[in-house]
């Protein structure tokens, strides 16, 4: 019984010192941006050097121009434009689309979002674990979640513009593009084996996409 108590002591200590681990210990952690060293994140900025303009940021306030590949563009809110939202484990961004453009399948490998349809009509949706499509027609006004780290999409099916706001619990939540990944960086043989495709529509596929360095 005593081991067990003092088992018990000892992982009960352990949670506490995990909590506290992760509780904020001064009232700000603004990014400086300048500083190569990362650390899980970025470095605090000298507390003294701190401005309003840290915790400042005016880009969601336009409609971006759409005219891409895939009729969307999004302007993110992240601690990388708002060095003020370092640690604080929030964001946001604005997504605007063209005439039936789309937000095309990626996922956000650090955070869950949650979307707020401004203006437009919309067709959204996200896929489980277990290849379960849950989707949603979307009108203004509506909201819609995408858990973390879930494959997601958003699709405009009007012929009008539409915009959105969406906030993750993340500073940086991470964005990875599906079709990008794949045809951007896995090697030519691995794609035709998965995809069951010719080595020359692999290759026609791949010229659309640079890979990263």
């Amino acid at each position: 019984m005593a081991s067990f108590a003092t088992h018990l002591v000892v992982v009960v200590t352990m949670l506490v010192a995990a909590v506290a681990a992760a509780e904020m210990l001064q009232d700000v952690c603004v990014a400086d941006l300048s500083n190569a060293v990362k650390v899980n994140g970025y470095t605090c900025k000298d507390s003294t050097q701190i401005t309003p303009e840290d915790f400042y940021f005016k880009g969601l306030a336009s409609i971006a121009a759409t005219n891409t590949s895939t009729g969307s563009v999004v302007t993110g809110a992240n601690v990388e434009k708002l060095p003020g939202l370092n640690t604080l484990g929030l964001s946001m961004s604005r997504i605007d689309y063209a005439p039936n453009g789309i937000n095309p399948p990626h996922v956000h490998p650090r955070a869950s979002e949650i979307i707020f349809v401004l203006e437009g009509q919309l067709y959204v949706g996200f896929v489980t674990t277990s290849g379960k499509l849950i989707a949603k027609y979307l009108n203004k006004g509506d909201v819609f979640a995408f858990p973390k780290g879930l494959l997601h999409f958003q699709k405009n099916i009007a012929n009008s513009p539409a915009s959105v706001l969406a906030a993750f619990d993340s500073q940086l939540p991470g964005t990875q593009s599906l079709v990008a990944s794949l045809f951007g960086a896995l090697p030519d043989n691995i794609l035709v084996k998965s995809f069951q495709l010719k080595p020359k529509q692999v290759k026609k596929m791949k010229l659309r996409y640079t890979p990263k360095k």
